[in-house]
C-alpha cells in the first residue's frame, strides 16, 4: 500500500467497465450484480463527508441522509466507489423510484459499495481488486450506517449461471472483474459488463432499408419521442407483410430532428414489439420481435430509462 496524507482527499475519476456481449468464463473473475442506479463516490475525511457523481459533481446536499449515515463508517478517512439505488417492494433496484426519491424521499437511498480506493491514510488503488473488496466488506460489516451502506457481494457460479440468475430476477446485468487487477481510472477491459434484455412496445415512425445493410425500424415512445432504431430480423413472410404495411402508410412528415435521415417515414398505426438492452435511455442492441396494426396501449411503458 502506498502511504499518503490523510488530508486533502478529493474525487478520483472512476474505473468504467467495457460492455461486451458475453461474460468471460473462468475462475479468475469476480462476478457481481450490475445495479441500476447512479454511480457515485463517497469521500470521507475526518468529520467531512462528500458524495460525488460519476462525473465529479458534488451531490452531497441531495444525498443528505447518506452523508449523515456515513458518520457511522468506522474509518477516519476513506474513498468508496459504488452505486446509489432505491429498492422496490420486491427488493430490486428501481431507477424511476430513485429519481423521485432524491427530491422527495431521500431517506430511501441506499449506497451499494463495491470498491475501496483509499482507507486510513493509504492509497489502495494498486492492490488487487479482491484484496480491496475484502477490506471493503470488513469495513461495511464493522460500520453502523443503519443499512444505508451495503456491500456488493460476489455471486458464485459460472458466468452463464450467474447471468441466468441475474436475468431471471429481472435485474439490469452483471459485471465481471479480473482478479489481481488494480483500480485504473477510465474505460478498462479488466472490468466487463453484460446487460440483460427487456421488451417493450413502440411506435414505428420510419424504416431504413439500404442494399447490403440490415433493415432497421425507427421507433418512438407513447409520447411520440424518438428513441432509436431496432433491426428487423423477422422471418421472410412476416417481414414482407411489414414492408407492405409500411408502403401503405408511407409519406409521413419526419419527426423533429430527423428530417435529414435517409428513411421512409410512416404514418401512425404500426406498433412493434422490441427486445433491447436494459438500463438505457435509447434503444441499444435492439431487434423487432413482432409487429401489429393499432395504437400503442398503455402509453410509454417501454422499460427504457428516462432522461
Amino acid at each position: 500500500m502506498r502511504k499518503r496524507s490523510a488530508s486533502g482527499l478529493s474525487f478520483i475519476e472512476p474505473m468504467l467497465p467495457t460492455l461486451v456481449d458475453d461474460a468471460p468464463e473462468g475462475d479468475d473473475w469476480i462476478r457481481e450484480v450490475k445495479f441500476d442506479g447512479y454511480r457515485s463516490q463517497l469521500v470521507k475525511e475526518f468529520d467531512k463527508t462528500r458524495i460525488f457523481t460519476r462525473n465529479g459533481f458534488d451531490w452531497s446536499a441531495k444525498y443528505a441522509p447518506l452523508i449523515k449515515a456515513a458518520a457511522g463508517i468506522d474509518a477516519v478517512d476513506a474513498i468508496i466507489d459504488g452505486e446509489i439505488i432505491v429498492f422496490d417492494l420486491l427488493g430490486k433496484p428501481n431507477f424511476k423510484a430513485l429519481r423521485s426519491a432524491i427530491t422527495r424521499e431521500p431517506g430511501k437511498l441506499v449506497f451499494i459499495a463495491f470498491d475501496l480506493l483509499h482507507l486510513s491514510g493509504h492509497d489502495l488503488r494498486g492492490m488487487a481488486v479482491e484484496d480491496r473488496r475484502a477490506l471493503l466488506a470488513d469495513l461495511i460489516e464493522e460500520s453502523d450506517t443503519g443499512g444505508r451502506f451495503q456491500f456488493s457481494a460476489a455471486v458464485e457460479g459460472t458466468a452463464e449461471q450467474v447471468y441466468r440468475a441475474i436475468d431471471g430476477q429481472g435485474l439490469e446485468g452483471m459485471v465481471s472483474k479480473r482478479m489481481g487487477s488494480p483500480y485504473e481510472s477510465g474505460r478498462v477491459t479488466s472490468w466487463l459488463k453484460v446487460k440483460c434484455y427487456d421488451e417493450g412496445d413502440f411506435k414505428i415512425v420510419g424504416v431504413q432499408r439500404e442494399r447490403g445493410k440490415p433493415a432497421m425500424a425507427l421507433m418512438a415512445d407513447g409520447a411520440g419521442k424518438y428513441v432509436g432504431g431496432a433491426f428487423v430480423t423477422l422471418p421472410q413472410g412476416i417481414r414482407k407483410r411489414l414492408w407492405d404495411r409500411v408502403q401503405a402508410k408511407a409519406g409521413a412528415t419526419p419527426p423533429k430532428g430527423l428530417a435529414k435521415e435517409k428513411a421512409e417515414w410512416v404514418k401512425p398505426g404500426l406498433v412493434a414489439r422490441v427486445k433491447f438492452l436494459k438500463g438505457e435511455q435509447k434503444l441499444r442492441h435492439a431487434t423487432v420481435k413482432s409487429f401489429r396494426e393499432g395504437k400503442l396501449r398503455g402509453g410509454s411503458a417501454s422499460g427504457l430509462r428516462e432522461e
